[in-house]
């Protein structure tokens, strides 16, 4: 049974006495093609497992004052149970602004430092969507992380540095010994070619190639970045962090772009929101 089964079939319980259905809702400032796509499939994520949704568009130029007041409104609304503020955003607008005034209740992207503080700790709380994602495809397949190596490239607080957190916890998956490794790591092939399981999320693509990965390893590919493709007819491709072609050989586990990681980032943001509907 897929994840999202499961959660359809628990929002069918949860509302068979006549209950509204959780409700999640995104905030889209822009015309960022990779953000248009990623919230376009959260709408239909949210279609499929019987959830209300509600996608809020605002053009490039919306100010940060007029992005503030959309958060408070959502964060007053009690018909919505989670909200996320779609990142990047534009120069005009500080991110960390937006995040500090998302109501850490709401947070179901789990970036409020309230969540952040509270996962550290391994308190309850929203785990950031991605992250969590891959704890449970690690979970899933039967990876097994405890005493392993891991080299987690990139130290995002989306993605690198929660994940680091979340795989040196007590727990399944966890108990691993993560090295977070970035742009200025010295010899960072080194560290990659000694990792038991590999997390990349740099950004930059094709960036591990299969020199930098030792025989049997499991790797895990977060990048999503587009290249020129003339062959292509929208003119490029997607690519991850990994180069696929020569890593996978000597993986034992990979994890494809697109298709791998961000279904999984989705399916969690799913998670969050249902469990925020069930705490109100």
């Amino acid at each position: 049974m897929t994840i999202k089964e499961e959660i359809k079939e628990q929002v069918i319980e949860l509302t068979k006495d006549g209950s509204r259905p959780p409700h999640l809702a995104a905030v889209l400032v822009g015309d960022d093609p990779a953000s248009q796509v990623y919230v376009r499939n959260k709408v239909r994520s949210c279609e499929q497992v019987g959830f209300g949704s509600s996608l809020i568009r605002k053009n490039a130029d919306t100010t940060e004052k007029e992005l503030l007041e959309i958060v408070d409104e959502l964060n007053k609304n009690p018909e919505i149970d989670g909200f996320i503020v779609q990142l990047p955003l534009p120069a005009q607008i500080n991110e960390d602004n937006i995040t500090l005034a998302i109501d850490p209740s709401k947070d179901v992207d789990g970036f409020h430092p309230v969540n952040f503080g509270r996962m550290i700790q391994g308190l309850p709380c929203y785990l950031p969507a991605t992250p969590y994602g891959i704890m449970v495809m690690l979970e899933r397949y039967g990876i097994e992380t405890s005493g392993k190596e891991v080299v987690v490239v990139g130290r995002s607080n989306i993605v690198g540095k929660p994940m680091a957190i979340l795989l040196g916890r007590k727990g399944n998956p966890g108990n691993a010994t993560v090295t977070l490794c970035h742009s200025r790591t010295k010899d960072l092939a080194e560290h990659c070619r000694r990792a038991d399981i590999i997390v990349a999320a740099i950004g930059k693509a094709d960036f591990i190639t299969g020199d930098m990965v030792k025989e049997g390893a499991v790797v895990i590919d977060v990048g999503i970045n587009r290249v020129d493709d003339a062959t292509r007819k929208r003119g490029y491709r997607l690519v991850g962090d990994v180069n696929f072609e020569s890593v996978s050989p000597k993986a034992s586990f990979i994890t494809p772009v697109p298709g791998g990681v961000g279904p999984m980032t989705i399916v969690s943001l799913m998670q969050n929101t249902l469990e925020a509907y069930k705490n109100r």
